[in-house]
């Protein structure tokens, strides 16, 4: 377990990095109404990191790599997506390429519940508030890149 929890928050690493100045940034954002306020992020993250680790050792107890090659790779492949996003909108200010980014992000995390669920269900459960929140993040995205086009190109 110990390794997938590296793994996971190694991930979370990589995508807090491009976002050391994301307070200052996201306060300068024209923002919805219902936007969350930025301190809101990092302990929702660390949970759903959490959430994430445990499910993906829940399956890799159960198949390993040998018989789950695939379906870890596919978790591997979303966490790095997820990663990235944080490059594109809080490191690059790219709106249009983190708004494209979290829709294949949703969708390879959906990918994984689906594969997960073939596993272990109740991993596939730990990944539903993640696909939720990503849910919500998509359209935060878009309203923000949308109503920022001078600071979100």
């Amino acid at each position: 377990m110990v390794a997938w929890v590296l793994v996971t928050f190694a991930a979370a690493g990589l995508g807090a990095w491009a976002s050391v100045h994301a307070a200052e940034f996201y306060a300068q954002l024209n923002k919805p109404e219902w936007a969350p306020p930025a301190g809101v992020f990092g302990p929702v993250w660390t949970l759903l990191y959490a959430l994430m680790a445990w499910a993906v050792w829940l399956v890799w107890r159960i198949r390993g790599w040998s018989t789950a090659p695939r379906t870890l790779a596919l978790y591997l492949g979303q966490l790095a997506a997820n990663a990235l996003w944080s490059w594109l909108f809080f490191g690059w200010h790219l709106g249009a390429a983190a708004f494209i980014e979290v829709l294949v992000l949703w969708l390879l995390i959906a990918a994984t519940i689906v594969a997960f669920h073939k596993v272990q269900r109740f991993a596939a459960w730990l990944l539903a508030p993640y696909l939720a929140w990503v849910s919500f993040a998509t359209a935060l995205t878009f309203a923000v890149w949308r109503a920022n086009p001078a600071l979100l190109g």
